[in-house]
């Protein structure tokens, strides 16, 4: 099957919104989108519903169709309580900031208790840092290199990431998206 776009739209320019079957995304960072691909083929699978469309379509010899801009799941997916350990749900968890001078360019991540000392590479040892105060602090323990992070290190729950990802919102939102998205709520920083 050979499927074209109408005038000047490319692929890419069409991602939809995959919600859960409670209508909220499955994820808010990153955002969790579906190529528009992914989304026409789960529609003939029967796996989700069509919420919203853009107004381009693809188009076969034996179809049309608008592109989905919106898609719900029809079985619910119970989130897991507890996010993967990665150097990106670190920096999430942490705002994309060092958590010993606030900066927010050039992250590593930062063993509290230094691996040379004993420590462990959990949510409950490692804070994101700029590579500045990871070289500083070097193999010492915060109170000998007196740095001490503005927050200890935590677990945090697929919801608390959730909730810093709604800090971080996406460069491209599509105006069907805003219902299901609350980009606009008061958030503490």
């Amino acid at each position: 099957m050979t499927v074209h776009f109408q005038p000047a739209a490319s692929p890419e320019a069409c991602p939809a919104l995959v919600l859960n079957a409670d209508f909220r995304p499955l994820s808010y960072y990153p955002l969790s989108l579906w190529s528009w691909q992914d989304a026409i083929k789960a529609v003939f699978l029967d796996r989700v519903n069509i919420v919203s469309q853009y107004e381009r379509s693809v188009r076969s010899p034996t179809f049309e169709m608008r592109l989905p801009s919106v898609v719900s799941l029809k079985t619910y997916i119970k989130p897991s309580r507890f996010p993967a350990f990665t150097r990106f749900n670190v920096f999430l968890r942490d705002r994309f900031s060092c958590q010993y001078c606030g900066a927010r360019d050039d992250l590593t991540f930062d063993h509290v208790i230094p691996r040379s000392k004993g420590g462990t590479t959990t949510w409950e040892n490692v804070v994101a840092a700029c590579s500045t105060c990871n070289l500083r602090k070097a193999d010492r323990l915060p109170a000998e290199a007196r740095m001490l992070p503005f927050r200890a290190p935590w677990q945090p729950t697929v919801g608390d990431l959730h909730h810093n990802g709604r800090l971080f919102p996406p460069n491209y939102l599509h105006e069907s998206w805003l219902d299901y998205l609350y980009w606009d709520s008061p958030l503490e920083p």
